[in-house]
């Protein structure tokens, strides 16, 4: 996707979000905040987004939006059980309406058999209690995993969470 491309997608979220009188909020770990950058590159942004948590270590995940030491041990900081905290400690963190999180391994080290190279897992919380988490595999080298993912991201959150809520409007 085109820098102009996410920038629409990124502006399509954001329009949603005013509609709806709803924000949104980020904790990231590979996309290193990049989420978070794409939607405050769109002009009014404020309105709608209320922070971003970039949680690169085990130990910023815990401290600051609640990751279970637990469930890092058990699971690694790359599953499901730990993107589900991540969006429900940013959401809670935050006040927000709805929370995004993400942690993977971009590359070019780091992966496993388990878990190669371009694993990522998403997690999505909105201020009602719905959760849920996706997990993908992306090709490429880090910029290019971390762009994909970052892009993935917000196409959820508009495809599962607010594309529907518009038509209630």
């Amino acid at each position: 996707m085109t820098d102009s491309a996410l920038f629409e997608l990124s502006k399509r979220v954001g329009n949603a979000l005013g509609q709806l009188g709803a924000t949104v909020t980020t904790a990231e770990s590979c996309t290193g905040g990049w989420i978070a950058k794409v939607i405050t590159d769109v002009s009014g942004s404020s309105a709608w987004f209320e922070r971003g948590f970039v949680t690169y270590s085990n130990e910023a995940k815990h401290q600051l939006i609640g990751v279970n030491t637990l469930t890092l041990e058990a699971y690694g900081a790359v599953s499901e059980g730990v993107v589900l905290e991540m969006a429900q400690g940013a959401l809670a963190a935050a006040k927000a309406d709805y929370a995004v999180s993400v942690s993977g391994i971009a590359g070019p080290d780091g992966g496993s058999d388990e878990k190669p190279v371009g694993t990522v897992w998403f997690g999505f919380a909105e201020k009602q209690g719905r959760t849920s988490a996706k997990m993908q595999r992306f090709d490429g080298d880090r910029d290019a995993v971390r762009r994909q993912a970052t892009e993935y991201a917000l196409q959820s959150l508009w495809n599962d969470f607010l594309k529907n809520k518009l038509d209630t409007v």
